[in-house]
């Protein structure tokens, strides 16, 4: 794989359908929201069947203009994600598309996987396959894709958490004023964790539909945060800034994970309290760290500001 980039970085990411007029200023021109740090063109659920004739056309009017420029180091990460494996196929015939960074695959599982995977892919093209199905409630189906995923690994950036889709499968919706972990998908958030995260795979976290609802969106983040997903889908711009916030290291975290690095620190020492041990903190140092690299560095009450 050319180049090398990290889930963490991925931050809020954005979903565009691709019904939307003007893509390019929308994500990479004058109408791009502040802070904007990645974006995935939706051509799937957003966009009605008899729309996509129109959405195509969008998507390869982007590619074109994304292709006539040089790329700026500030450009978003972008994804598009396709119908099917079909549509991924013609995708692949656009011109320009060997410059976006890869594509969501809707609806993965077991047996959707191994058609993705025998499409002529650029080398560049990172996959994020979406846990959306009722498999994704099944650690059975999760081990097989998981195998499926380790001899590809290289090409995974994230699983991305589709959190409505999975409680559609369980013919709920989402309460008013409730994060993703207060309900039945939190028991399936912490399975998927379990499944995937200790074999080295990222997983972002699933959008909360309530846009309006920042301090709810404040509180989730906390607890997507807490299970290790340390990105997450966006649906609206005002959404961004509040996941990259709530994405900053704490300062006393970011000072324990240094030493916790510290070629010449000792096996176990205690702090504030804490016992800190290399062996056992490796992982949480480096993923703060890398925190504070892409999202910067607060003190404690910053976050819940």
């Amino acid at each position: 794989m050319t180049g090398s980039v990290s889930a963490i970085a991925l931050g809020a990411t954005l979903y565009v359908p691709c019904m939307r007029g003007e893509l390019f200023a929308t994500v990479i021109g004058a109408r791009r929201p502040a802070g904007l740090r990645s974006a995935v063109l939706c051509l799937e659920d957003s966009v009605r069947e008899t729309d996509l004739p129109a959405a195509l056309g969008h998507l390869a009017a982007f590619l074109r203009m994304l292709a006539a420029r040089d790329r700026a180091n500030t450009d978003p990460l972008v994804f598009v994600r396709p119908r099917s494996a079909g549509m991924l196929e013609h995708i692949l015939c656009m011109p320009g598309i060997e410059r976006i960074d890869g594509f969501v695959i809707p609806k993965a599982h077991a047996d959707t996987l191994p058609a993705y995977l025998a499409l002529p892919l650029h080398d560049r093209h990172r996959l994020m396959p979406t846990l959306e199905t009722r498999e994704a409630c099944d650690p059975h189906e999760m081990r097989r894709f998981r195998d499926q995923l380790l001899a590809v690994q290289d090409r995974i950036l994230a699983l991305r958490i589709g959190g409505n889709d999975l409680l559609q499968a369980m013919g709920l919706r989402r309460l008013a004023h409730r994060t993703a972990y207060e309900g039945p998908l939190g028991a399936v958030i912490a399975q998927l964790v379990s499944s995937f995260a200790p074999w080295g795979f990222a997983l972002s976290a699933p959008v909360l539909e309530r846009f309006g609802d920042t301090a709810l969106l404040r509180e989730e983040m906390i607890r997507d945060i807490e299970h290790g997903l340390l990105t997450k889908t966006a649906i609206h711009p005002a959404q961004i800034a509040v996941i990259q916030t709530a994405l900053a290291a704490p300062a006393d975290d970011v000072d324990e994970a240094r030493l916790l690095l510290a070629e010449d620190g000792p096996a176990v020492f205690g702090r504030d309290g804490v016992m800190c041990e290399p062996a056992t903190h490796r992982i949480w140092a480096t993923r703060m760290l890398e925190r504070a690299a892409h999202f910067g560095i607060v003190e404690p009450l910053a976050l819940r500001a």
